[in-house]
């Protein structure tokens, strides 16, 4: 059985952009188009090699990346002044601060609403108030669909090179990745993201474990965190993790989608 994963979270296009943008410490107004295209093609493949669905807006971000550098390399009129001559990459770069902007904003609303909601909560009389420990989990952030694609290239890149190449049949399911997975986190709150790849010998692991990541984190039970930007990942356990608990989840949800529930359209959009 083949499968495909859907995330809840939709990561568009420009959200790739933005992403390269900021780890690659780019200046907006002057983004290197080849370098960043060049990249970009790096991350659908890394996409298409998960069986991750890629919407068309992917593929027509990269046409008009392509278009603007061939519209940088073209010969200039003989006689234009520099100031008359306007930079292809304009439209893309006023397009790419409004998405910001509205990205910025629905953050902020979205954390003004989550505080807002704490607001009001019942309090305790001030002789029974206790000091509550720091979670852990207070100094990390949510990471992106990206930020775990980064991750799982440089695992990839990291796999042991094989000099000589013997054809033979390699047997690995997502069921056996995700009980792999169970068994490595155990007990425990959570695990690194490196220390499950480091137990992994072949690349047709590594692919079908960060699958098994992304159908866990698509079902709740995972979510990948990091204390920094681009720092190390975090795999977080939300709820208790067991196969058996794992396999009725994911049954419940084939069969929600197989049978048109109210979340398939939104489902099949992501």
């Amino acid at each position: 059985m083949s499968y495909k994963i859907k995330l809840p979270v939709f990561e568009g296009p420009f959200d790739l952009l933005l992403f390269l943008i900021k780890k690659n410490e780019i200046d907006v107004y002057d983004i290197p188009v080849a370098e960043i295209t060049r990249q970009y093609l790096e991350y659908i493949e890394l996409m298409k090699i998960l069986d991750l669905d890629i919407a068309g807006e992917f593929i027509e971000m990269v046409a008009t990346l392509l278009l603007i550098k061939v519209r940088m390399l073209l010969p200039r009129p003989e006689g234009t002044d520099e100031e008359d001559i306007e930079d292809p990459r304009s439209q893309l770069v006023a397009q790419l601060l409004e998405y910001k902007l509205f990205k910025d904003a629905s953050f902020s609303l979205g954390d003004l609403e989550y505080r807002r909601r704490r607001r009001f909560s019942r309090t305790k009389p001030k002789q029974m108030l206790t000091p509550e420990p720091i979670a852990e989990d207070v100094f990390l952030d949510d990471v992106s669909l990206f930020d775990l694609l980064t991750a799982f290239k440089n695992a990839l890149d990291n796999m042991p090179k094989v000099t000589v190449h013997q054809v033979s049949l390699i047997k690995v399911s997502l069921e056996e990745q995700v009980g792999f997975i169970i068994e490595q986190i155990g007990n425990r709150p959570y695990i690194l993201f490196r220390e499950i790849c480091k137990k992994l010998q072949t690349k047709i692991e590594l692919i079908v474990t960060f699958m098994a990541i992304l159908d866990l984190a698509r079902l709740h039970f995972l979510a990948a965190k990091q204390s920094e930007v681009f720092g190390e990942i975090r795999l977080a356990v939300l709820q208790p993790l067991t196969m058996a608990k794992y396999l009725e989840v994911r049954d419940q949800d084939v069969i929600s989608e197989s049978s048109g529930g109210p979340d398939t359209e939104n489902s099949e959009s992501h």
